[in-house]
């Protein structure tokens, strides 16, 4: 595409992005710098639908872009974007955080308040999280609750299944002896330290102790470390779609579809662990996804660097939001985010 194609295009998204309404060759040809006509515009927007970068929804109507023509403008931003240089404001902000949880809770809270999207963080899995506290609390039949305290105050919850039912003796002695035993160990470690007391011929003959280490051994497996997923600014959604062209129920089943994923936030973690496969700033765009369900949204995401594990920062929204923006606030945050870890 030549120089003018692509100012068009650019006038065109920018234009659509901002009011939501099909853009005329006529508003192009009164605003653009460009001095053309509206005869020449509208040759050149027959030219850009026909290479798929624009559509019309109605015969009589101007023109939106497709998921190509956001895809060239977004190249296009990503190419001569430049690197904010001063991002102390961001860091000052995000630096009263007490721990690594609490900053990225503070990054997707900065991130959902300027870009006016939902906002994520999502933390890798700390292999080396120190065990804590460990408690067992009986369900129904042969299901126990484990809750695992994690040092910094990450606490996790599963279900598990033991071979017999368990009694509260059980399980208060399982929790006793572990944290009495292996507290401050990793998971691992704890678990490890388990297998190898169980093999001690010692404990055999103590059948109460053999189950409780039982327990205590299918708990800690149950609380492998996982990703952790922050998220913020929900109700920016209904701003993002309020004014979509989209008829009213394809709005709300466009939104019913994101906050079930936000719900169970491992949809949420798959779809960031496929998307985001490079370093640097990552923009994926409605037709993108490989998931059907996802295509009237768009995705903003950064990485961020925690101890030589990954981690991701960013928004989504609708298909028709300020990427500019997107990108300057991703950006920024994902360095002051690097250099507070760098500094811890």
């Amino acid at each position: 595409m030549n120089d003018r194609y692509q100012r068009i295009l650019a006038s065109l998204v920018q234009e659509y992005i901002e009011q939501g309404e099909p853009v005329s060759s006529a508003w192009i040809a009164e605003h653009s710098p460009l001095g053309l006509s509206p005869a020449t515009v509208r040759n050149i927007l027959v030219r850009l639908e026909e290479q798929g970068l624009l559509r019309q929804p109605h015969t009589s109507a101007g023109r939106i872009p497709t998921d190509s023509g956001y895809r060239l403008y977004v190249d296009a931003l990503l190419a001569s974007r430049r690197r904010q240089k001063d991002i102390s404001d961001i860091a000052t902000r995000l630096r009263r955080a007490g721990t690594v949880e609490d900053l990225l809770e503070n990054a997707s809270h900065e991130l959902s308040r300027a870009s006016h999207q939902i906002a994520f963080a999502l933390a890798p899995a700390n292999p080396q999280v120190r065990l804590q506290q460990i408690n067992f609390a009986p369900l129904d039949g042969n299901r126990v609750l484990v809750i695992v305290v994690a040092a910094g105050g990450h606490v996790t919850h599963r279900v598990i299944e033991t071979d017999d039912e368990c009694t509260i003796t059980t399980l208060l002695q399982a929790a006793n002896y572990v944290n009495t035993q292996f507290r401050g160990l990793t998971l691992q470690e704890a678990r490890t330290a388990i297998v190898q007391r169980m093999r001690e011929e010692r404990m055999l003959y103590d059948e109460l102790m053999t189950r409780a280490l039982r327990v205590a051994q299918s708990g800690l497996e149950s609380a492998e470390p996982a990703e952790t997923l922050h998220v913020q600014g929900a109700s920016f959604l209904f701003e993002g779609f309020a004014d979509d062209s989209m008829d009213r129920q394809r709005t709300l089943d466009t939104l019913r579809v994101l906050f079930r994923m936000i719900e169970e936030k491992h949809q949420l973690v798959d779809l960031l662990t496929r998307s985001i496969e490079a370093s640097g700033v990552t923009v994926v765009i409605g037709s993108e996804h490989s998931s059907p369900d996802l295509r009237p949204f768009s995705l903003v995401a950064s990485t961020f660097q925690d101890g030589g594990r990954s981690g991701t920062i960013g928004v989504i929204g609708p298909t028709r939001m300020r990427y500019q923006r997107a990108i300057s606030v991703v950006d920024g945050v994902s360095q002051a985010v690097n250099r507070l870890l760098e500094g811890q």
